[in-house]
């Protein structure tokens, strides 16, 4: 889909889909008096017949029948009025890309104006998150099934054009539908990462991706061979790869702006490739989504994809370790004690919770490069689905400041997230009598014990942990920008983040 600004009359402009949008509570005949009269009124009339109300999302699509130039018209909902936000900007785009679907046209205008205006945004800013709906409406993963790539092909829209008054405008649209275009296409890329099968998403492969983002000149790459993990001391992320015929692989990807940089962040992503439970074996019906375990790092390569494009004025270190977790003869066992990269024994009682052991040794290696501030991301516990649901991550942080900060670029990425204690109290839950700490705790919290175990290995530094197992993937589409399967949770907030700094 290609997204331009243009100005002019619209009723001028020959399309397949002309979008009307409408106020709740105004008729058609007030906003668009010069089209209505068009067709005697006719088209206030079926509104009327329909029940239209306006409602945030309620569509009508209505044939032309040669009257005006643009081949079908739709009358888009946009809500109250007063209560538009820059997160309505997103909904009604992301509608708007559903409805021209099914209206099966390669072309659809639509008069950016019409919507209300927001006091202190910017036309670029509601521009930006306006071409945000419409992009991530327009994904779809049909690598494996022909005939739904045929048929999505078919369906493809070519070309969507925001109208407004002048050339000056327009300008300021363009700017914003850059911004989105590069935005989604980092939140894409980590879609499709999570959403390919675990036998074509090994680290192996994981790597092949972060080569590829080295094309940009102000990235670099360090790879961490399995013998160069020995050498750091990584025993917990190796222990947990040593049942799988995969070798595990570090990656540090490092994005370093043209002008000193300001800040130095670590963004540290969970990369279970495929996550069997190991000998903790989980149940039939527990694996079949679990290629969605590296959606951490999935969010990671996301992010580097869209950084050469914004330039943030920080110098960001992209970093994970990426390994399977399988049961074989040579699996870590319930009941070892392994030792992380800082020093740091961890009793295993169960191998199922090997995200946290993986991340304990990344997170190690994160703080030895002496960052600012340090936010990871995991699909890390079942927990966390149960006390906040599917939409929404979990965030828990040492600091106050930092947490502040990533909450207000999750509402402004659309990203919902709340904040759960760092309550030190359950740090007493996962002592254990024969190591340092033990990976599970038996009292519950399971969201919280996960991690305060974290803490234990990001030392003094700023540090934040999202735990995104509810939002990185979701079996049913949630709203019109989500289509069923991995959502690329965690891109536009960590984007949202840096600019911010």
């Amino acid at each position: 889909m290609q997204i331009q600004a243009a100005h002019g009359n619209i009723f001028e402009q020959k399309t397949g889909l002309l979008v009307l949008p409408l106020k709740k509570g105004e008729t058609l005949s007030t906003q668009w008096k010069e089209l209505d009269a068009l067709f005697e009124q006719q088209l206030s009339k079926l509104l009327q017949e329909q029940e239209f109300e306006g409602k945030q999302g309620e569509a009508l699509v209505i044939p032309s029948l040669g009257k005006g130039k643009a081949w079908k018209l739709c009358v888009i909902g946009i809500g109250d009025a007063k209560k538009f936000s820059l997160e309505s900007y997103r909904v009604i785009g992301a509608h708007i890309t559903k409805r021209a679907k099914e209206a099966k046209v390669k072309q659809v205008l639509i008069p950016f104006e019409a919507f209300p205006s927001l006091e202190g945004v910017s036309l670029r800013v509601a521009a930006e998150r306006f071409a945000e709906g419409l992009l991530l409406a327009d994904y779809s993963f049909h690598a494996y099934h022909k005939k739904a790539q045929e048929r999505v092909k078919k369906q493809a829209i070519d070309r969507v054009e925001c109208f407004v008054g002048s050339a000056a405008k327009a300008r300021q649209i363009e700017a914003g539908l850059e911004e989105a275009c590069a935005i989604v296409e980092g939140t894409c890329l980590a879609r499709d990462l999570v959403n390919t099968p675990s036998a074509d998403m090994t680290p192996a492969h994981m790597v092949d991706v972060a080569r590829e983002l080295t094309a940009s000149p102000r990235i670099t790459l360090k790879l961490l061979s399995k013998a160069q993990m020995e050498k750091l001391g990584m025993h917990g992320a190796l222990a947990v790869a040593r049942g799988s015929d995969h070798e595990p692989v570090g990656v540090h990807l490092i994005y370093r702006p043209a002008k000193k940089a300001k800040k130095k962040i670590a963004i540290v992503g969970k990369a279970v490739t495929f996550d069997s439970g190991g000998l903790s074996l989980k149940p039939a019906g527990g694996m079949m989504t679990m290629k969605i375990d590296m959606g951490g790092a999935a969010a990671v390569l996301g992010l580097f994809k869209v950084l050469p494009f914004l330039q943030p004025k920080a110098e960001v270190h992209g970093i994970f370790l990426a390994v399977e977790n399988m049961p074989s003869g040579r699996s870590y066992r319930p009941g070892d004690v392994v030792r992380a990269m800082n020093g740091k024994t961890i009793e295993v009682l169960n191998t199922d919770a090997e995200g946290r052991i993986t991340l304990a040794d990344a997170l190690c290696y994160a703080v030895k490069q002496k960052p600012d501030a340090i936010v990871d991301l995991a699909t890390l516990t079942g927990a966390c689905v149960s006390a906040l649901g599917e939409d929404m991550a979990g965030l828990l942080s040492n600091d106050s400041k930092l947490s502040q900060k990533i909450q207000a670029a999750a509402k402004e990425a659309g990203e919902p997230l709340w904040e759960l204690p760092l309550y030190e109290p359950y740090k007493e839950h996962i002592k254990s009598k024969i190591a340092d700490i033990k990976n599970i705790s038996a009292h519950g919290a399971g969201t919280i014990t996960a991690a305060l175990f974290l803490q234990y290995f990001v030392g003094d530094s700023s540090w934040a942990h999202l735990d995104i197992a509810g939002p990185a993937y979701s079996e049913r589409e949630t709203q019109p920008d989500l289509p069923q399967g991995a959502s690329g949770y965690g891109v536009r907030t960590l984007t949202r983040y840096l600019q911010a700094l």
